[in-house]
């Protein structure tokens, strides 16, 4: 793991390994970073949107303390739709709800990800093997994606970089007549996605996911499709392989 790595994280924790109660009280403003939506929809639905976009991105860190109370003032609403909110989310295993004790996010579970990247990887084989060849036009629209990443990247735009790369994975499978796929591969890497912007800082290894998207729009135009499953599967092995590492790094993110 890189120092800058290191450092990022320290910057965005405070320390490495479970955040004291300093840090929990330091990124109680944290939370004015998720969006309120004025439109339409149960307000519970949009309060559990948004507080799982927050534990995606680990704007609510693994282990962090949270409150109905404190949530409900935040984001505008009563506690009932905050109550509703995180009720989904620990069946969703991502809160852990102790009665008398408390509520805190999650850590993150690695057979989780290990799953999601059985998900993941499945489904997206499956994917590509619909696009050989992939059309001239296709492969374009997809390069551009990836010119956008290294844009993002050299931008030190790290959450543009996620973004896009969500994009580009989107496209494929949209690309492949089966665009619903991408929902259920995003809706099972809750877990893998934190993962994933642990290591968001790290240039040598984002540099290497860039090499890797190319590589695979290389094989689907070419029509190579023994090339393209392995890069696939390459590519979806990436984080998780990291997971001795990183949880060595930080320990009190990781079951």
């Amino acid at each position: 793991m890189s120092a800058y790595l290191y450092a990022s994280i320290q910057r965005m924790d405070g320390r490495v390994g479970e955040p004291g109660a300093a840090e929990h009280r330091e990124r109680a403003a944290v939370l004015s970073l998720i969006e309120r939506s004025g439109r339409g929809g149960r307000t519970s639905d949009k309060v559990f949107e948004q507080l799982l976009e927050a534990v995606r991105s680990l704007r609510l860190l693994p282990g962090q303390p949270i409150s109905e109370t404190e949530l409900a003032r935040e984001l505008g609403v009563s506690r009932t739709p905050v109550r509703e909110a995180i009720t989904r989310l620990a069946e969703a295993g991502l809160v852990d709800v102790v009665p008398q004790v408390g509520t805190t996010v999650s850590v993150i579970s690695l057979a989780e990800v290990e799953e999601a990247r059985f998900v993941r990887e499945s489904l997206e084989v499956a994917a590509v093997k619909e696009l050989v060849p992939l059309a001239p036009g296709d492969a374009a629209d997809l390069r551009q994606v990836i010119a956008g990443q290294r844009q993002a990247l050299d931008a030190g735009d790290p959450e543009g970089f996620f973004e896009l790369d969500e994009t580009l994975h989107a496209r494929i499978f949209a690309l492949s007549g089966y665009p619903g796929a991408w929902t259920t591969v995003k809706r099972s890497k809750v877990h893998l996605d934190r993962m994933r912007r642990l290591v968001l800082p790290d240039r040598p290894f984002v540099d290497g996911v860039l090499t890797e998207h190319v590589g695979i729009v290389d094989a689907l135009e070419s029509g190579d499709l023994v090339a393209a499953e392995e890069r696939v599967r390459a590519h979806a092995r990436r984080v998780p392989l990291l997971k001795a590492e990183l949880k060595r790094e930080f320990p009190g993110y990781f079951a």
